[in-house]
């Protein structure tokens, strides 16, 4: 018997895969339960692909950032090599956390307990006194046995990618479906021209909520009339598609109308092999577990959840354009402003809505709720993914 039927019964989580008018949504527990959470962050975000943070927000050799992932110390480094490395953010003597604060290492990472360092690489390069006083070295202790131990990682769009217990197929295979998706009007070649945003490129929510409401709300349309009027206004819910990836990585939703209404004449230059026929296309795709994507004609963001714990969630939103200009000049510094409020707007609303699921879910009365049959497809196909996968 596996461990998380100790925690849900076994019916609760089988009826969540059944066909989408008999099946239920996950149980209150998934969103409730200290001790289903961490059974999630093992088959989950332990043995899956997962975002952590993206490469523009590490611009300088040395510069650092640690993260807790459901409790787990991680640390993202610039290295000499100018490569990006992400290390379990712990000493190897005494398990201290070794980065406490996001910032530059100018060359060495030192442990405030022992002073035991580590290079940009994770490189294991002192070790006072260990030989005694004033012995820093001794043939007793081989130090590249006690080096950082490093996380496979992989860039893709910018996105720090990470497979903590390395048991994933390659990141490249991974996403294969979701990339080839999108080749056809958003090629290989023009995703290499987008630029991350330096004024207005960035900006993060505090949800009072579980991780998986703001993915499965991400999943669907349904919901643009009532907590999106302005959204709706001028891209409405029947102007949207459902997208379900197979193999079971992805789920999401398009638009044919995306055509924002901003002040000014200025335009955002495009990608240049965006088809002209789907110039107002933009897709909605969530990466399972925790990254939410957006691709226009004229921009790209990617917004990644950190998961603080079962009821707490930060996410991050990092915005792109087709090169520096459209990026950071001050031509179009009015555009990306607006183009930055109306994000962070629609996320407001959207956090205001899932933070009321989670206390819905303290409720014995529900279920884990009923789907519609024709708008909720999206949200089904993630549900069943965490069903699948906690197992």
């Amino acid at each position: 018997m596996t461990e998380i039927y100790n925690i849900i019964d076994k019916k609760k989580l089988d009826i969540v895969s059944k066909p989408i008018h008999e099946a239920h949504g996950l149980p209150n527990e998934c969103y409730t339960s200290k001790e289903y959470t961490l059974i999630e962050r093992k088959k989950l975000f332990e043995d899956k692909w997962i975002a952590i943070g993206v490469g523009s927000s590490f611009p300088n050799i040395g510069d650092a950032k640690p993260i807790d992932l459901l409790g787990m110390p991680i640390l993202i480094v610039r290295t000499k090599s100018n490569e990006i490395k992400v290390f379990h953010n712990v000493c190897s003597h005494r398990g201290v956390k070794l980065v406490k604060e996001p910032g530059k290492i100018r060359n060495v990472m030192r442990c405030p307990y022992h002073s035991w360092s580590y290079d940009l690489d994770g490189k294991l390069i002192a070790t006072p006194h260990i030989g005694g006083m004033n012995i820093h070295q001794t043939p007793e202790f081989e130090k590249s046995k006690s080096n950082l131990k490093e996380i496979r990682s992989y860039i893709w769009l910018d996105l720090i990618m990470i497979n903590i217990n390395n048991n994933e197929i390659s990141f490249e295979d991974y996403i294969k479906p979701l990339s080839e998706r999108w080749e056809k009007f958003w090629p290989e070649k023009d995703r290499k021209l987008m630029v991350y945003s330096k004024d207005f490129g960035y900006f993060n929510l505090n949800a009072k909520c579980n991780w998986k409401f703001a993915i499965e709300n991400y999943c669907e349309s349904y919901h643009l009339p009532w907590v999106h009027p302005g959204l709706n206004s001028y891209s409405k819910l029947e102007d949207h598609y459902h997208i379900q990836g197979l193999p079971n990585r992805f789920a999401g939703q398009g638009t044919v109308v995306y055509n924002p209404r901003f002040e000014g004449s200025e335009k955002f230059p495009c990608f240049p092999n965006w088809p002209k026929d789907k110039e107002n296309i933009a897709e909605y795709v969530a990466l399972f577990p925790n990254v939410m994507l957006g691709i226009h004609k004229d921009h790209y963001y990617a917004y990644w959840l950190e998961p603080i714990n079962h009821e707490y969630t930060l996410e991050h939103m990092e915005i792109y354009y087709v090169g520096d200009e459209a990026a950071n000049s001050k031509k179009f510094k009015s555009l990306r402003k607006q183009n930055h409020k109306q994000w962070e707007d629609i996320q407001k609303e959207d956090v205001d809505i899932i933070q009321g699921m989670q206390i819905g879910r303290n409720s014995p009365a529900y279920n884990g709720g009923n789907f519609s049959p024709k708008m909720d497809n999206p949200t089904h196909h993630f549900h069943k993914w965490v069903a699948t996968n906690i197992v």
